[in-house]
């Protein structure tokens, strides 16, 4: 449990042929790899960068995959996450602190 988070895993998935070509000349036109602008699209997912967030939902709401009782309920859920932090004064490092703290006290869980 030591190294988790530090331990490579490959994310892969299927495209077209016409679609990968496409992406690899758009990234040699941006200068950046694959490697690069796939970190990047997670990082920005992952920290909840707002305009991957509006991206994301106006994915959602045009490929239909979310009902919009289901993407309202996720929004609200959300934003009342982001007004805990604010109440609290916490950032993302100290939650990361808060969660290294529990874990040193209780290594169990």
């Amino acid at each position: 449990m030591n190294d988790y988070g530090k331990r490579d895993k490959r994310i892969s998935f299927m495209d077209t042929d016409k679609r990968n070509a496409e992406m690899i000349i758009r990234l040699k036109h941006d200068g950046i790899t694959k490697t690069q602008f796939f970190r990047a699209i997670l990082t920005g997912y992952l920290e909840r960068d707002q305009d991957m967030v509006e991206f994301i939902n106006h994915y959602k709401e045009e490929a239909g995959v979310q009902s919009s009782v289901k993407r309202a309920g996720v929004n609200k859920v959300e934003n009342e996450g982001n007004k805990n932090k604010t109440k609290f004064g916490l950032n993302d490092g100290d939650i990361k602190n808060i969660f290294d703290l529990l874990e040193k006290e209780h290594p169990e869980l």
